[in-house]
């Protein structure tokens, strides 16, 4: 209750903050209070154009880092096991750390259109930050537990769900985290560019053009509602996944067996 109190407490402080420098610059077209961007937000959510637009953006984001986590993850297992396609993938990973989102916009634009833009970026955002935790946190895997399960001769299976499970979960997760945010911004950034039709970047640039700076607040706070909701619903779904369940009794087993 009190860490409600805290934050709900710094939310109206910041919210506060942001209304008093509205007022006192009084200049709508440079900056608009949250009451201004709250009416803006409620106006548009009112037409099917903010409804397809949010679709749209969600669809091509969305796609674009279920892509990337699916691929990151089968790539870093796979070089986990293989060094040799680990070191035959780490000058593509560094490259698409390195480049600069722009120039990535610009040739996926020429290369597949402004329609798929946003699923192109965000995959290449969140690819190598995937890849680089899963191969991170399979390498974290406890090496006696894994000694013994050989030991032992325990199946390829249960071996990945009770010791190569855990030791990513917090790597997952953390990549998870930083990725999530990325992919948003960067896919919708990428929309501005490209302005595909229907999408939120188009509409972000359209209220730019038009100086309807509420509408650029506005859809400013639908980007962040949207990416904190997608955010909460895949990092539930990766807890779920990555608990123990039933691997207490896995554990335990191989816990007494380490006891001399």
């Amino acid at each position: 209750m009190n860490t409600l109190l805290k934050r709900t407490g710094i939310l109206l402080f910041w919210l506060l903050l942001w209304q008093s420098a509205a007022w006192l610059l009084r200049q709508p077209i440079f900056l608009v209070g949250p009451w201004e961007t709250l009416l803006a937000l409620v106006r548009l959510a009112g037409q099917p154009a903010f409804w397809r637009a949010v679709c749209f953006s969600l669809g091509r984001i969305g796609t674009g880092f279920l892509l990337a986590f699916l691929l990151g993850l089968l790539c870093g297992s796979t070089a986990y096991i293989r060094p040799l396609f680990r070191e035959i993938l780490s000058p593509v990973i560094s490259l698409i750390k390195t480049v600069p989102v722009a120039s990535f916009v610009i040739l996926a634009l020429i290369w597949t259109g402004a329609d798929h833009l946003a699923s192109v970026i965000s995959f290449l955002v969140v690819f190598p930050i995937i890849y680089l935790n899963t191969l991170a946190g399979l390498a974290a895997a406890d090496v006696q537990l894994l000694e013994m399960a050989h030991v032992f001769h325990i199946r390829l299976l249960p071996k990945v769900w009770h010791i190569y499970r855990p030791a990513l979960a917090p790597f997952l997760m953390s990549a998870c985290r930083i990725a999530l945010g990325m992919c948003w911004k960067s896919g919708v950034a990428a929309e501005v560019i490209g302005t595909p039709d229907h999408s939120i970047g188009e509409k972000l640039y359209m209220a730019k053009i038009y100086f309807s700076t509420d509408e650029l607040f506005a859809w400013t706070a639908a980007v962040i509602l949207l990416s904190f909701m997608f955010e909460k619903l895949i990092l539930k779904f990766l807890h779920y996944v990555m608990e123990e369940h039933d691997s207490g009794s896995f554990r335990s087993f191989f816990l007494s067996a380490r006891k001399p």
